[in-house]
């Protein structure tokens, strides 16, 4: 059996024929889309309980996190966004009944009245939309939903999560004092920048 390093490359030393399934992980994306006075746009969807942001599971066709985002956002709402912030990461852990999987949360910044007005939502899966103040959404949110919003909304730098909670030590202690990440993706060309700063 060889082992598995890649997409398909084998491990240099590997002696043994054969390979090491990778593990398949769901990886979703959602929008925080806002309004010219700050209001989030929430979603009721009609397969769930509770209320929701725009988003859901990427195709396993290669698309990116980003793409995922755009695309979710394009279907269930009829808007289109063209730039966005990486502001959380969230790794859930699988249960039973629940895959687990990797959630990307892009800030998607405030839309115009015009842009929102051309809201059309996708009945097969959204039954109504709201955009509501920052402490009513968290009110209303889901609770992993909730969390990973309510982190994000606290920074302007990526937050790393695990099931929804802040990780105290993303970084080396020294690393996490002396830097500080910013994400940012800039469609159509779906760039992904990272700058560091000194904190």
């Amino acid at each position: 059996m060889a082992v598995v390093i890649g997409e398909g490359e084998a491990a240099p030393d590997a002696a043994v024929t054969g390979t090491i399934p990778l593990p398949r992980i769901p990886v979703s994306a959602g929008a925080m889309i806002f309004d010219r006075a700050g209001r989030l746009l929430i979603l009721k969807p009609v397969y769930k309980s509770g209320w929701t942001i725009p988003g859901g599971v990427m195709e396993a066709d290669g698309e990116t996190p980003w793409e995922a985002c755009r695309r979710e956002v394009r279907e269930e709402t009829g808007l289109e966004v063209s730039r966005g912030r990486l502001a959380a990461m969230d790794f859930r852990r699988p249960r039973p009944g629940r895959p687990g999987g990797v959630r990307f949360l892009f800030e998607c910044g405030k839309l115009s009245d015009r842009a929102l007005a051309g809201l059309v939502l996708q009945p097969e899966e959204v039954s109504e939309s709201r955009l509501v103040p920052l402490p009513d959404a968290l009110a209303l949110l889901r609770g992993p939903i909730r969390r990973r919003v309510r982190a994000a909304t606290r920074s302007r730098q990526l937050v790393y999560l695990e099931d929804g909670r802040q990780v105290a030590r993303a970084l080396p202690d020294d690393q996490a004092e002396r830097v500080a990440g910013r994400v940012a993706v800039d469609a159509p060309g779906h760039l992904l920048a990272v700058r560091a700063r000194p904190g």
